[in-house]
């Protein structure tokens, strides 16, 4: 089925974007969005960020940044 000639297509972070379609967040069950410019799946529902690292997502609550947790760089306090 494949075309050795022309590969599949994934965007930037290297996931398989029929992935991204079938995750779900471990904590709500509930569908991911894909955020391209954190290279993150976001839960809406858990507040949650789960980070992709070398085009694999890492599903983990522990490695997942907290959404109401918004770093300094982004508020642009602190130097």
């Amino acid at each position: 089925m494949s075309d050795p000639d022309h590969p599949p297509t994934s965007p930037p972070s290297g996931v398989d974007p029929r992935l991204l379609e079938i995750l779900i967040c471990p904590l709500t069950r509930q569908p991911l969005v894909y955020d391209r410019t954190a290279n993150e799946l976001v839960s809406k529902k858990a507040r949650l960020a789960y980070p992709i690292r070398g085009g694999i997502p890492i599903m983990l609550e522990e490695e997942a940044r907290d959404l109401d947790d918004v770093p300094p760089a982004e508020t642009g306090e602190g130097a």
